[in-house]
């Protein structure tokens, strides 16, 4: 059978996870007493294959009943049961905006403080998350995002590496995006908005993205870059970082950073990476692009 632990930080996505299980055909139960897993398993049993793939979404609103959580995954090791703990997190700022845009009271808060009930909740977690298959921190992914990695942990888990590279292509002319670790400046490249054949197509059209690697420039930074990610991402691990997000900027986020995130992506994927990518300007980048 098939067993998922679903647990972490209130607010992170664990609902939105578990009916990401549901979609893909798991039998789900959220907030489940951690004392009710055996009985889950029990009861899977007997289902005649009905419940073989099971997902139970367990978090801080069982109160005390979440210090029943190790005790109830031991109790599956001595039972010999194979499962799966999927952790999710979030940064405090993250967290508090999505409280303060639901309106929600968090469930530990001192007298309606958030951020109090959230320095509390990360204590009560530490060790459910010591133990975790994955962390996931979900501070800047989108819903479709966190499905999709959802969705390839499921299907190909021996191979998650441990940490997410998300790209993020962008126009400068929009504002630098939130939440990066590390930003890179394509703006030297030659500009494909200057051929009239390419102006309105984007960096995803195969000619945009074979304009922009013509040039020597730009083949020898994606190979540095590379590079770099590669060498860098064992000591992000190493350090317990679970996302690292990159950055690349042209002027409007219409060509070269999107050809070249496009790019990185295939590149850092071939490599054993997991990667996901977005294209924050491409909708957005007007005809009326300069240098």
């Amino acid at each position: 059978m098939q067993l998922y632990v679903i647990t972490g930080m209130s607010g992170a996505g664990k609902s939105l996870v578990v009916k990401q299980f549901e979609d893909m055909g798991f039998y789900c139960v959220d907030n489940l007493p951690p004392s009710l897993i055996p009985k889950m398993i029990e009861i899977s049993g007997q289902s005649g294959g009905k419940m073989d793939s099971l997902a139970l979404g367990i978090d801080i609103r069982g109160g005390e009943l979440l210090n029943e959580l190790i005790p109830g995954l031991n109790e599956l090791d001595h039972m010999g049961i194979d499962y799966k703990v999927l952790f999710l997190e979030a940064n405090d700022k993250t967290l508090i905006k999505r409280y303060k845009e639901s309106r929600r009271t968090h469930p530990l808060a001192v007298g309606g403080r958030i951020p109090a009930g959230l320095a509390l909740e990360r204590v009560s977690l530490e060790s459910i998350k010591s133990i975790a298959t994955w962390v996931i921190d979900t501070s800047s992914l989108r819903v479709a995002q966190l499905r999709e990695e959802i969705f390839r942990i499921v299907r190909d888990s021996e191979v998650f590496p441990g940490i997410v590279i998300s790209i993020i292509s962008f126009g400068f002319k929009y504002g630098l995006p939130m939440d990066t670790d590390l930003v890179f400046d394509v703006r030297f490249t030659p500009n494909p908005f200057y051929e009239q054949e390419l102006r309105e197509m984007t960096g995803l059209s195969a000619k945009v993205s074979e304009y922009v690697f013509s040039f020597e420039e730009t083949r020898q930074f994606l190979d540095k870059l590379v590079d770099m990610l590669v060498f860098l991402v064992p000591y992000y691990i190493r350090e317990g970082k679970t996302q690292l997000e990159v950055g690349i900027g042209c002027t409007g986020g219409q060509h070269r950073s999107v050809a070249i995130a496009a790019e990185l992506k295939s590149r850092l994927e071939a490599n054993g990476s997991r990667v996901i990518v977005e294209h924050r300007d491409i909708e957005r980048a007007a005809v009326k692009n300069f240098v």
